[in-house]
């Protein structure tokens, strides 16, 4: 099983060259991974918010970890593509806590890991860049102890945030990446940079892996791919779209009483073959 994770791990590393992009639609569950599996994409990354939501918890660190890790479980021993985890910012502050959740995502049969520097603290947004840093440090040295080279992510929130002046954020950004990217990190990841020569520019000075969340408004796949751009997500965006589909089906069926909303699901019989599969 341990080679299997490595050679999966390693497989995902691989696909991080930016050639082609990693297209990563994000999943919650095991159908909704198993339904990007069977579109043919090469990996599956999981949602930290779309899992939360879909177990009854905000987003934010407010779902128990030991749940966080069952659902990347479960994902992960239902298909046979690599799958990362986006664990948020390792469910505590240490980093003690950060090498403990390193080892249970590659105990749940993941091979890559999310990691973000939001503190969920309006006083101080953000953890300390040289704590971040040792945070880093220990999830490598877990992978070393138990020898699946878990590719990690590294997130800094500032633009999502909107954290400091507008004119300051790219600076910022960059040095956290930056310090990130030094202590260990595979790719890194500025999730809220819309604007297409700001990521150009920060692909760049990073020369590493760039992870790009996108959705509507987003340089295209096509865009990107000419900055450099490594790997695109698209975090709990497909969950929250899936949402707003049901909440259409709802608003359909109570004020009009007729179902057109639900054209184009797949059938009963196709999802159940789905899940049946061994």
């Amino acid at each position: 099983m341990q080679a299997s994770q490595v050679q999966k791990a390693q497989a995902f590393r691989q696909m991080h060259s930016g050639n082609p992009i990693l297209l990563l639609a994000n999943v919650w569950d095991v159908v909704s991974a198993r339904l990007i599996e069977q579109s043919g994409f090469p990996a599956i990354a999981t949602t930290s918010a779309g899992v939360a939501f879909a177990l009854g918890y905000p987003d934010g660190q407010k779902i128990p970890k030991q749940e966080m890790i069952a659902a990347v479980t479960r994902i992960a021993k239902a298909v046979q593509v690599p799958v990362t985890a986006d664990v948020e910012a390792a469910y505590g502050t240490t980093p003690e806590a950060a090498a403990w959740t390193a080892r249970a995502v590659i105990e749940s049969g993941a091979v890559g890991l999310n990691f973000e520097d939001a503190a969920d603290d309006p006083a101080t947004p953000l953890f300390d860049l040289s704590l971040q840093v040792e945070r880093i440090r220990a999830i490598r040295e877990v992978c070393e102890q138990l020898n699946v080279p878990l590719v990690l992510n590294a997130r800094t929130d500032i633009y999502l945030l909107q954290i400091g002046e507008p004119e300051t954020r790219y600076e910022a950004t960059l040095r956290r990446l930056q310090a990130y990217r030094d202590a260990g990190a595979d790719c890194v990841f500025a999730p809220g940079l819309r604007d297409a020569a700001t990521i150009g520019r920060l692909v760049a000075d990073l020369r590493c892996p760039v992870n790009i969340l996108c959705g509507p408004g987003s340089p295209s796949i096509g865009e990107l791919h000419k900055m450099g751009v490594a790997r695109v997500s698209l975090g709990s965006g497909p969950m929250r779209a899936s949402m707003g589909l049901l909440s259409r089906i709802a608003d359909e069926l109570k004020t009009s009483g007729t179902y057109e909303q639900m054209l184009g699901a797949p059938s009963h019989a196709e999802i159940n073959r789905l899940m049946d599969r061994r």
